[in-house]
């Protein structure tokens, strides 16, 4: 067998199981905004309190994700993934046959707590089981499996609670994790040691504080992106009655949009991984400022929400990547967790300020903030990741986010 060639090819069905573990945790995670209504009315809760529960979710997996990584930071990856989904599995369980409201926010909390752990270490797993050369393929196909959970998962959810009922739902959600957690033992590779001395000499040695700057800065996008995308239905309003099946359609279309934004990822060269999430955070600052002129015009709507879908698609696996190429073998699992809270921490806080600017000015005054905002962290990406000549990035002491000019075998 040539080892060298082994080494170096993709291991697909550990990704996709991995990507399935991403589908069964989105799925779960927007859950409750599928089948709302029948939640709502079972348990004896207004709307606006069951709604409450993604975002005690989203609470949950900033406040546990670093003690939880801390706490299993000398395991093996792979049965740290496993063990989560089957607490995952139970927790859904528990909320399927939750009796009251109260059992079901306990059961919830338990789901994002374990969750947390969930993303932070299949990141680190897909890091340690891709070759360098194909770490941006490995995310953006393991991520694919959380962009199906939105586009599939939640809506498939709902049919099923209004076939039949919402604990149905939380029952599938709850096989499903525990499938995917004998996948991840039965299926999933253990990590790929290094081929050479000469591979473990040109690889570049970790570092925590550009980690840390370029989380910070993707979590600002995230806030800009989000304060617009929670009152998306809003912004393409007047746009929407011209484009096939009206709101509906146009979610359909960024969503679409995203997905093959998505895929696109996967073609990055490794070297040009920094340059492509700067000029995804600029084309999303540009999508984001361009809603405030698209009014009634259905042709630009539609051009908009093509270039805003396939941009924010394709940022969180670019900077993913990064961040983990960034980080190294030392601070993996570290960037892993970083990973989870800083883009909830953008989600939440986002929402919240779109929500602001809503309730102060209307809809029609988010976009201009919004690009705002975005534009401030791609800027904030340019001074971050430009070279610099005094220190090089395979030199341990160096603060840049330049990915190094030497780095594992690429294949042509």
């Amino acid at each position: 067998m040539d080892l060298s060639a082994t080494r170096t090819r993709l291991p697909w069905p550990s990704l996709a199981v991995l990507g399935g573990a991403t589908f069964v945790m989105v799925t779960g995670e927007m859950l409750p905004t599928a089948v709302l209504p029948q939640m709502s009315a079972d348990l004896g809760v207004t709307q606006a309190r069951t709604g409450l529960l993604v975002s005690l979710w989203a609470l949950t997996v900033v406040v546990a994700t670093f003690p939880l990584v801390r706490l299993t930071r000398r395991w093996e990856h792979r049965p740290v993934v496993a063990g989560a989904l089957g607490v995952f599995a139970v927790a859904s369980a528990l909320t399927a046959v939750a009796p009251t409201y109260e059992a079901t926010v306990a059961a919830r909390l338990l789901g994002a707590a374990v969750c947390g752990l969930l993303w932070a270490t299949v990141n680190a797993q897909v890091a340690d089981i891709v070759p360098s050369h194909g770490l941006a393929t490995g995310v953006a196909v393991v991520l694919g499996g959380a962009t199906l959970g939105t586009v599939v998962g939640v809506p498939l959810a709902s049919f099923v609670a209004q076939g039949w009922d919402w604990r149905v739902a939380f029952g599938a959600l709850a096989v499903l994790g525990g499938v995917a957690a004998v996948l991840v033992r039965a299926v999933v590779t253990d990590a790929v040691a290094p081929r050479s001395a000469d591979e473990r000499t040109a690889t570049p040695v970790g570092q925590l504080r550009p980690v840390l700057v370029v989380a910070g800065l993707v979590g600002l996008v995230l806030v800009g992106h989000f304060a617009a995308f929670t009152f998306v239905t809003r912004l393409v309003a007047d746009a929407a009655p011209g484009l096939p099946g009206g709101v509906s359609g146009a979610l359909l279309v960024f969503g679409a949009s995203s997905a093959v934004g998505l895929v696109l990822v996967g073609r990055v060269r490794d070297r040009w991984t920094g340059t492509a999430l700067l000029a995804a955070t600029m084309l999303v600052a540009a999508s984001v400022l361009a809603l405030s002129v698209v009014d009634g015009s259905a042709l630009t709507g539609l051009v908009v929400l093509v270039a805003w879908g396939l941009t924010s698609g394709a940022l969180p696996p670019l900077a993913q990547t990064l961040i983990m190429r960034t980080a190294g073998p030392e601070h993996r699992a570290t960037a892993g967790g970083v990973i989870p809270v800083v883009f909830n921490l953008g989600i939440a806080v986002g929402a919240a300020l779109g929500s602001v600017i809503v309730e102060r000015s209307g809809p029609a005054a988010l976009p201009v903030p919004a690009a705002v905002v975005v534009a401030v962290a791609a800027v904030g990406l340019v001074l971050a990741t430009r070279p610099r000549a005094a220190a090089p990035a395979t030199v341990q002491g160096s603060g840049s986010l330049v990915e190094p000019a030497v780095s594992a075998p690429c294949p042509s």
